[in-house]
């Protein structure tokens, strides 16, 4: 179960935190949720898919979000050419 929660932070450390998760392709929030279980020594929970993110990563971030229509579209399309080469 998740729970919500508010914090208030320097706006400094705010802007430079949000960087730092967006480098590494995740959100402010999973940064955050990071840091509070790693501080804890908790790791992810286990059969967690998120502890699986940011292994081989290309370093370029993803934003799924803004990118998923075209990522879908590219996929439907390779797969749609590997139908045509064996049919």
């Amino acid at each position: 179960m998740m729970v919500r929660m508010q914090v208030t932070i320097d706006a400094e450390l705010h802007r430079r935190a949000r960087e730092h998760a967006a480098g590494r392709g995740i959100s402010f929030a999973e940064y955050v949720r990071r840091l509070v279980a790693e501080d804890l020594g908790d790791g992810p929970p286990r059969g967690d898919v998120t502890a699986i993110f940011d292994l081989g990563g290309s370093g370029e971030a993803t934003d799924i979000a803004t990118d998923k229509d075209r990522l879908i579209g590219e996929a439907v399309e390779a797969e749609y050419r590997d139908s045509l080469d064996r049919g």
